[in-house]
């Protein structure tokens, strides 16, 4: 049985800013989970809510909340009635709406900590295959073309196998085709976090002629029908993100051609078993899959990774090297690149072993501890 959970919050200094059509980020804002067996076997999780709610309609605030006083009192009673299990541990809070990635944290830790028990890797209880991973990056908006190209460059030289470069209406064709000539055989593509209207179709269409991978959450953060619309106009594929919550989206999405594919984000889903269940469904509707980040500490990368290893992520993942974002991570042993642009899944029977505790400590401005049998 679960015997405590404690909350953390942690303020992250990120090597650089990280712009994009939502805002600019030079902090990263982290919860961590950290779920106590009362056999002494730890589980921990990262909440990916963002300080602001400006990626989906969750904050840090608002997760730390729904945590502590709505999903950690239904987890307690439910133990006292039955023994969890961590597939089938989201049922106990289905009469929640929303506040997926406050689930995700409490379910990812529960995962996490069925691992340690279990002493098997998460990779092989989620089904994982692949042991190593293409990287991509993520390029925010800059503000000089020459910073952008200079940028691009040093990331080829670094190894990483994609580049993917932030959009929005003031600034997409110019910057991509600047890209383009440059390095005309990189592996490139957009996203515009929900940046554009459908009545911006024909800016959208004109990005047909620069061979982009994917032109990813190109409209609104919750919708399909007009992606739909687009896509049937589109010769670029659309990769959804913010529009998909869980498995039930991407059946949807599939169904009426709103996409060709999905962005898993775990802590989107609400946590591991729905994007086994939403790995299912894309690969019944052959949809194309990879799994984005969220600049996640090295907690949220290695469950990422774990994700990253399900047959059919073809495409790169956002999930790179520890020093991509911070200057320090909270792991014993950062996140590198087993060799360039490619990182290795971790076979991690519990992430607690890795995590450097007194990095956590020096980078935790508050801390709460809840005792399960007091719910």
């Amino acid at each position: 049985m679960i015997a405590s959970c404690t909350f953390r919050r942690l303020e992250i200094p990120l090597v650089e800013p990280m712009r994009t059509a939502y805002g600019e980020h030079r902090m990263k804002t982290a919860i961590l989970i950290e779920l106590q067996s009362d056999g002494g076997a730890m589980g921990v999780a990262e909440c990916v809510a963002m300080r602001e709610p400006t990626y989906t309609e969750e904050s840090v605030a608002t997760a730390w909340h729904v945590i502590r006083h709505h999903l950690l009192p239904r987890l307690a009673r439910a133990q006292r009635q039955k023994r969890l299990e961590p597939d089938t541990l989201t049922e106990i809070w289905s009469d929640i709406r929303g506040n997926k990635m406050a689930q995700a944290a409490v379910e990812m830790a529960f995962w996490d900590l069925w691992s340690m028990e279990h002493d098997t890797s998460m990779t092989k209880l989620i089904g994982g295959v692949y042991e190593e991973i293409n990287v991509g990056i993520s390029i925010g908006i800059q503000v000089s073309m020459e910073k952008l190209l200079l940028r691009v460059e040093r990331a080829l030289q670094e190894g990483y196998r994609r580049i993917k470069l932030k959009i929005s209406p003031e600034a997409d064709r110019d910057p991509l085709l600047a890209i383009r000539k440059a390095f005309p055989d990189v592996a490139l593509m957009a996203d515009a976090n929900s940046a554009y209207r459908l009545d911006q179709m024909d800016r959208l269409l004109e990005l047909d002629r620069l061979a982009l991978m994917m032109i990813e959450q190109p409209l609104a953060y919750d919708d399909m029908v007009d992606h739909a619309e687009l896509q049937a106009r589109l010769q670029t594929s659309i990769c959804l993100d913010e529009s998909i919550r869980s498995a039930e989206d991407v059946r949807r999405a599939a169904k009426i051609g709103a996409c060709r594919i999905v962005n898993i984000k775990p802590g989107r889903l609400g946590g591991i078993g729905e994007v086994i269940r939403a790995h299912q469904v894309a690969q019944q509707y052959k949809i194309g899959l990879w799994c984005g980040g969220m600049y996640e500490t090295g907690v949220g990368r290695l469950h990422n990774l774990a994700v990253c290893a399900l047959p059919g992520m073809v495409f790169p993942t956002d999930t790179g090297p520890s020093d991509r974002y911070f200057e320090h991570d909270i792991l014993k042993e950062p996140i590198r690149f087993e060799k360039p642009g490619i990182l290795r899944v971790r076979q991690t029977h519990g992430v607690a072993e890795w995590i450097d505790w007194e990095v956590v400590d020096a980078f935790t401005t508050d801390k709460l501890v809840v005792q399960l049998r007091d719910l």
